[in-house]
């Protein structure tokens, strides 16, 4: 039976293009996850967009001499064109500067605040004195005063996990500008999360499957929560939907409280530019709808927790009661799917410091498919893991030109050459059913990885099945066969092309590019592995036009063996991927060194 699937994908924020640490946590995890349920039979509905709200947008446009708003602009465009390339298959890749995104998240705010869960009280707010501007507590660090790390942000401490306020740090400092932020009193509307601990201590409880370290973080949490802001001193940013509050140029919701309801904007977004306004409600109402929420760990608290807790609050479902807004009843995420760090040569990501690799800059060197291969192979799954040049090219020579490209390339190539089509399968010997079988039972150890976002494991399985198909090949050697047995011969290239189009298959989520090129290489129709489009589209509610990534994503495959048809004809294919040269890493080095 068909299942409704959401796929929330983490929101890169627009304040400058991506690196490979952010696709490697939100992007190519969450794509291949959706690719492999599209062909498995389910709806699948994957969301997101870029974040455009909050202080550090502000920064950036100050550094670069340009409004907020033409910032988000130019990014929001960077960043969806790079994930078009990267052949991320979102059905709605959008904004949070929408007029769509400003009316779901008022909608949610009142009724959170009807049902009494937002309550205005005086605190400190930190202000840098050199600019007057509110600091953000993620711009905060200093020492913890709890564990005594020094490094801790001023929401949370890393080191250990509790959540903090920025004036309980020792010896607060900017990660702007390193000066000592200055505390000023001021009112600001809290989110009651105290009052959802018992609703969400039972909800995490009952997550059994889910990766150990996201499930033991996130029930930590919940023993020591505490109210936490959701108002800002900002004038970029959502507004305050309440009397005395609304006309404030000074005050906009917290950009963590409205980034995490874009998941639910951008699902009503996409329906609203459907011809079914409602269709969102499949994936949000249906008590049966899963959802999947894909992204780095630092945002594990943000999605196990706090959204949770917006989506009790707006359900009435908090200690205090309460009644579901319009909405109706949201549906809690089935699965929080967190990835580890990404590192760079032994070296922390950042683009501040220039140790960062651009999403846009390696595609113009490199293929998409060759960098999802790499990141679904060995990246951040569940542990830190760092990206080296020297891996990059062992992995793309060793494993998809030497093993996947040479199986696809050998037995089309032959094939085209000695007999032109896809010739019959004469009688099956012990060894020709044994690799049938054996590609065959390999779609559902694939798939079962796949279904439990482990694309590390499932990639391991799709390749074990492309060596037996290789070591099939080498050892009938039909080349040997085409005077002394050409039945023979036709026979084993009937089954090396079959496990080819098995293996495909399987690797489809994950080579999406290179996947429809085999596929119409063996002489099939129709989509394999369909591929995102950027639209420019207007503002649903009159505001400026913005690109889009969306798509037609129906399939013409199942997860599945689909037989070959013999008498198909057979072209000489071209290589699928381009071997690198040892020299790729020095040159790789020196230009990081360059940059920096």
């Amino acid at each position: 039976m068909s299942r409704h699937i959401l796929t929330a994908v983490a929101w890169p924020y627009a304040s400058g293009p991506r690196h490979l640490g952010h696709v490697a946590g939100f992007g190519v995890p969450s794509d291949v996850f959706s690719r492999y349920q599209r062909l498995a039979g389910n709806k699948i509905l994957m969301v997101s967009g870029t974040d455009e709200h909050g202080t550090p947008i502000l920064v950036q446009a100050d550094k670069e001499g340009v409004s907020p708003r033409e910032l988000a602009d130019r990014y929001n465009r960077v960043i969806a064109e790079d994930l078009h390339r990267l052949g991320l298959a979102y059905d709605l890749f959008t904004r949070t500067t929408t007029r769509n995104h400003y009316a779901v998240t008022q909608e949610l705010f009142k009724r959170i605040y009807d049902n009494g869960y937002i309550a205005e009280r005086p605190t400190l707010s930190a202000i840098s004195p050199s600019t007057g501007r509110t600091l953000p507590d993620r711009y905060i660090e200093g020492t913890c005063p709890i564990c005594g790390y020094d490094g801790a942000r001023g929401d949370q401490c890393d080191n250990c996990g509790n959540q903090l306020d920025p004036d309980q740090l020792i010896n607060p400092r900017s990660r702007i500008n390193g000066e000592k932020p200055e505390f000023i009193e001021t009112p600001h509307l809290f989110l009651d999360l105290p009052a959802f601990a018992d609703a969400l201590g039972s909800w995490l409880q009952s997550r059994t499957d889910w990766r150990p370290n996201v499930l033991k973080f996130s029930l930590n949490l919940v023993g020591d929560l505490k109210p936490r802001a959701i108002s800002r001193d900002l004038d970029w940013g959502v507004p305050i939907p309440l009397p005395g509050w609304a006309d404030r140029n000074d005050k906009k919701l917290y950009v963590w409280f409205d980034a995490v309801i874009g998941y639910l904007s951008a699902s009503i977004e996409w329906a609203r530019r459907t011809d079914d306004a409602d269709a969102w409600r499949a994936w949000w109402t249906e008590p049966d709808a899963e959802s999947y929420y894909f992204m780095g760990k630092d945002n594990v608290t943000f999605h196990s927790v706090i959204w949770p807790s917006i989506l009790l609050g707006y359900n009435g479902e908090g200690n205090q009661g309460g009644t579901p807004g319009d909405f109706g009843r949201l549906a809690l995420p089935t699965e929080v799917v967190s990835s580890e760090y990404l590192t760079m040569e032994g070296r922390k990501f950042s683009s501040s410091r220039q140790v960062v690799i651009h999403v846009r800059d390696f595609l113009e060197r490199y293929s998409a498919d060759s960098l999802r291969f790499y990141l679904s192979a060995a990246g951040p799954e569940t542990s830190d893991t760092d990206f080296t040049w020297t891996e990059f090219v062992r992995r793309n020579n060793d494993e998809l030109v030497a093993a996947w490209g040479n199986l696809v390339n050998r037995s089309l190539s032959f094939t085209a050459k000695n007999i032109g089509e896809i010739p019959p399968a004469g009688d099956l010997t012990d060894v020709d059913r044994a690799l049938l079988t054996a590609t065959e039972a390999a779609f559902a150890a694939v798939g079962n990885n796949l279904e439990r976002s482990r694309m590390k494991a499932g990639l391991t399985e799709a390749m074990r099945a492309v060596t037996e198909a290789n070591r099939y090949l080498s050892d009938q050697a039909p080349w040997k066969l085409r005077e002394a047995d050409p039945d023979r011969m036709r026979t084993i290239l009937h089954v090396a092309l079959q496990a080819v189009s098995d293996c495909n298959t399987m690797l489809s989520p994950f080579l999406p590019h290179s996947s429809q090129q085999v596929h119409e290489l063996l002489g099939r129709g129709g989509v394999l592995a369909p591929s995102p489009s950027l639209v420019e589209v207007d503002d649903l509610d009159g505001g400026p036009s913005y690109p889009v990534l969306t798509g037609d994503y129906d399939v013409d495959a199942t997860w599945a063996r689909t037989a070959i048809e013999p008498g198909v004809a057979v072209s000489p294919p071209t290589p699928l991927f381009a071997k690198l040269d040892a020299s790729v890493v020095d040159e790789e080095l020196a230009r990081m060194n360059d940059d920096n």
